[in-house]
């Protein structure tokens, strides 16, 4: 009885990744080609999303060694971009915390916006949900989404190898950014942390290595976090 459920609960999960893969792909083939670009061959590409796993991260990485910024700079941007990953982790500790330890480290590698988002909804729309079927909707959206991800990335690294040198694909980098992140500005707090960060890219795009992106980015954060407390004390 519980492996049906458990099979059933990884097929809901398997529909709502699969559905994923018309957004995911594109973002691959372009991350792929762009790593071609910054002077990765295929095998770097794929194995770069293989340990990865995680698109704006990537992308901050590969616009930074197209810009030959230095190891430490690019180490710490894709960290700040990654910072997300590490609230969506504390909020699931409440309904993935007692699994068993080799659970959770595969559930951190797979941990991505749509494995967090759906899984979040699933749990909190059905609370009576078994830890087997918690698991098991969650390794339905993760594996395929994670699976396309790669698939993609391999892809449009075979296509950038076969481009001629200097195609002049940067201009890519910045249309996926906002692709990404407009759809996620749905709240006043999203909004104000856009706004923020924003004003702060602006005037500081002066810096070398685009180190004005971290300081936005920690402003944005701020920002939002602030207006959402103002938020719950208005309305408490």
């Amino acid at each position: 009885m519980a492996r049906s459920a458990n099979l059933s609960s990884f097929r809901k999960g398997a529909m709502a990744g699969l559905a994923f893969g018309l957004i995911v792909s594109p973002f691959g083939v372009v991350f792929g080609v762009l790593a071609t670009e910054a002077g990765l061959d295929v095998t770097q590409v794929l194995s770069f999303s293989l340990a990865v796993i995680a698109g704006a991260a990537q992308l901050t990485a590969i616009q930074l060694m197209v810009e030959e910024a230095p190891t430490i700079i690019i180490l710490a941007s894709a960290l700040a971009v990654n910072l997300r990953l590490a609230m969506y982790s504390a909020t699931l500790v409440q309904h993935l915390g007692d699994a068993p330890l080799w659970h959770r480290v595969f559930c951190s590698y797979l941990l991505t916006d749509q494995s967090f988002a759906m899984s979040l909804d699933r749990y909190e729309r059905h609370p009576e949900l078994t830890m087997g079927e918690k698991l098991a909707f969650y390794y339905g959206v993760a594996v395929p989404t994670a699976m396309i991800w790669y698939v993609s990335s391999l892809a449009g690294g075979l296509i950038g190898s076969s481009l001629p040198s200097g195609y002049g694909l940067d201009f890519a980098i910045p249309i996926t950014f906002l692709a990404l992140v407009t759809p996620m500005v749905r709240t006043l707090n999203h909004l104000a942390a856009a706004g923020a960060a924003i004003v702060v890219a602006l005037l500081l795009a002066g810096l070398p290595y685009n180190l004005g992106l971290l300081v936005a980015g920690l402003v944005g954060m701020m920002t939002g976090a602030q207006v959402e407390k103002m938020r719950s004390g208005d309305t408490a």
